[in-house]
């Protein structure tokens, strides 16, 4: 066969990689390109190397896995090879986005160590992947990492991805993956009441998405001031059920400088930090206790530094007794300069071998701690703490279907209430101020944070806006500890988790509802606290009772009084009491409450159950509403239903009506089946 020109061949392959992208697989064109490197290797060696690089890899099927192996093979062992030719050195590819900042996009291959002190000991160590990048780039680096950058979401899913990618919409706060990695740092700061100023600098270790998968106990943010130097940390945790907590850490003494000889004689910064804990990570544990963090610098000194990681939390126990001591270090017994990989340095065939050997890390993340629960519960015999519903400053869950409509039903009735607001008792009272209530969502895909003015704000805003010429900022109380300038009282109402929809919708009485999820349960927050009242009085105290029930059809009269004798105010659930802290901001390690101070006791309503307003308000919405009604309806009814027969499970209820249908459809085709033979037909 003979041999065809170096530009020939480049177009074709490019060619084929740009009809391969066309009709949504590379087979064909890396088919293609296999063809011209069999028929001349050694022109095509380098522009095989940095086609490779441009293609979105992590879309590639087994085929052209299999293609790429054939190519690469035939160069690496074709006959006298010099070395440069066999280990194929790419060239700097066009699609890896420069970083002119400090740090580097880094592979950095670990092993994760777990050690159980008390009540039994057990250990284990396993292999573990993360990658690091520099907060604020973006774009691919070798084909290997990927970060997306700040924009929509159908903007962010068309942009290059490597095999392992990260997207700010992981992580932080849920949602919000258009402000890119940095702008949800700052914003996570400023929440924290932090300036995000002072750390200019950011450098994000976290295992990334593979294939699309990843599921990610802890990512570690490292921030830097101006004179680049570890000034603090973030710390991400994330536990089976879904639920999330940051923490905010600045080290608690100046940090320990150490030298590694190792490492050319450079200096090492140790961050050390100790808090209490209040998040519910495994079913082993209590959510008593306090961490304690030890973990060294990875890009010290002055973030020119490349590894290696390690990290040390130590879960001590109330009496301050070491519990639990996990710990996350790059590969023991590796010289430095191999505990941390430059995708952008690294050759095809050192790639294909790191995913050969590392693909599979991430999907068995899962694996591994169910395995060692297993072993925990039925080896072990330890003690099993069912998981509680989060606390103030803990992400919760995502919302299941049931609710996610009810979220949808409860925001309708808030914004109702709001637009309908009283107006007090009188000039000059508080009552009589124009009101705004800052709604924040939880669990929900897509964050819902919205405020929502009553008609006496908005009035106020816009006379104010119309006598300034700008805009009006609302402030929030709970941050400015004052009522907002323009004479607006704000209240923040923030959803805790996603359970409070459905518990809401099982109280027969909105002001009960308001006071025993704020205090009892502990589902909501109400800031300032002050304002629980104020919100009771002015949006709940109905001057009016809710309508009676009227009668539209029949089936919505049935589905009403069904709601409206099974409905049944929702057991209390336990909570533990956030640990008192010193007053210069440190922990305390004095054990907290304990859990059984609120009784589990279910105790029904005195008195007499009625249509709760919020089924008032969806039952009274005209005939152009008729839809939401009808479905406002089912679902309670759904739910009312399933907290009666099926232990509060929806999907158990729907389970059960399955099984009835079946049984239904099968008995009367039985008996059709038996009329028939009987009349011989």
């Amino acid at each position: 066969m003979s041999s065809i020109s170096y530009h020939s061949a480049a177009l074709a392959a490019r060619l084929g990689i740009a009809y391969a992208f066309g009709h949504g697989s590379p087979f064909y064109s890396l088919l293609a390109l296999t063809v011209a490197v069999v028929q001349d290797r050694h022109m095509l060696e380098h522009h095989l190397a940095m086609v490779l690089c441009e293609i979105n890899s992590h879309k590639m099927m087994i085929g052209a896995l299999a293609s790429v192996f054939c190519a690469v093979i035939g160069i690496i062992f074709k006959p006298g090879a010099t070395k440069e030719q066999q280990y194929l050195v790419p060239p700097t590819s066009a699609r890896d986005d420069p970083w002119a900042g400090p740090g580097k996009p880094l592979l950095l291959p670990c092993i994760t160590t777990h050690t159980r002190l008390i009540p039994k000991r057990h250990s284990f160590v396993y292999s573990y992947l993360v990658v690091g990048v520099p907060v604020g780039w973006t774009g691919v680096c070798g084909g290997m990492i990927s970060v997306a950058a700040a924009g929509s979401e159908d903007e962010r899913k068309r942009q290059k991805k490597g095999w392992f990618h990260i997207d700010a919409d992981d992580y932080l706060e849920r949602g919000g993956g258009y402000l890119g990695l940095r702008g949800k740092l700052d914003a996570h700061l400023i929440s924290q009441g932090a300036d995000p100023e002072q750390y200019p600098y950011a450098y994000f270790v976290t295992a990334p998405r593979f294939l699309g998968y990843h599921f990610n106990p802890i990512s570690f943010w490292y921030l830097y001031n101006a004179n680049k130097t570890l000034a603090a940390m973030v710390l991400e945790v994330n536990n089976t059920f879904g639920e999330r907590r940051m923490y905010y850490l600045t080290p608690e003494t100046k940090p320990e400088v150490t030298v590694s000889r190792s490492c050319n004689e450079q200096e090492t910064r140790t961050f050390r930090q100790t808090w209490p804990k209040d998040f519910h990570v495994s079913p082993f544990n209590s959510r008593k206790g306090s961490y304690q963090l030890r973990a060294n610098d990875p890009l010290g000194p002055q973030m020119r530094g490349k590894g290696p990681i390690a990290a040390t939390i130590v879960l001590r126990t109330s009496d301050a007794q070491g519990k639990i001591v996990a710990g996350l270090h790059s590969e023991p017994g590796k010289p430095v300069e191999l505990q941390s990989l430059d995708p952008a340095a690294m050759t095809l065939w050192q790639k294909a071998k790191f995913l050969a050997a590392w693909w599979w890390v991430g999907f068995g993340t899962f694996p591994r701690i169910l395995t060692h629960a297993c072993i925990l519960f039925f080896k072990k015999g330890l003690h099993v703490w069912f998981r509680p519903e989060p606390l103030a400053k803990t992400l919760g869950r995502v919302a299941d279907a049931t609710e996610s409509q009810f979220e949808a039903f409860f925001y309708l009735y808030l914004r109702h209430l709001v637009n309908n607001v009283g107006d007090g008792d009188g000039p000059g009272t508080t009552e009589n101020k124009p009101l705004a209530v800052r709604y924040i969502s939880c669990g929900i895909r897509g964050l819902r944070s919205e405020l929502l003015l009553s008609p006496s704000a908005s009035a106020a805003a816009a006379a104010a806006a119309a006598a300034t010429g700008t805009s009006i900022e609302f402030h929030d109380a709970s941050v400015t500890g004052e009522v907002s300038p323009e004479g607006i009282d704000v209240i923040e109402f923030r959803v805790l988790t996603p359970v409070f929809y459905t518990r809401f919708a099982l109280y027969a009485h909105d002001v009960e509802a308001l006071f025993c999820e704020l205090r009892e349960s502990c589902t909501i927050d109400i800031s300032p606290p002050a304002a629980a009242a104020v919100f009771a009085k002015r949006l709940l105290s109905k001057r009016t009772l809710p309508p009676e029930l009227q009668i539209r059809d029949l089936m919505s009269y049935v589905s009403f009084k069904l709601i409206q004798k099974l409905r049944r105010r929702p057991a209390p659930i336990p909570r533990l009491k956030i640990w008192p802290t010193n007053k210069d901001g440190t922990a305390t390690v004095l054990s907290s409450p304990k859990a059984d101070a609120v009784p589990m006791s279910v105790s029904g309503d005195l008195r007499s159950f009625r249509l709760s307003a919020m089924d008032g308000h969806f039952l009274s919405l005209g005939h152009e509403s008729q839809a939401i009604t009808t479905d406002y309806c089912r679902t309670v009814l759904s739910l009312v239903l399933a907290d009666r027969i099926t232990f509060g499970s929806t999907v158990l209820l729907q389970l059960l009506k399955m099984g009835v249908v079946s049984c239904l459809v099968c008995g009367s085709m039985s008996l059709v089946l038996r009329a028939l033979y009987i009349l011989g037909l």
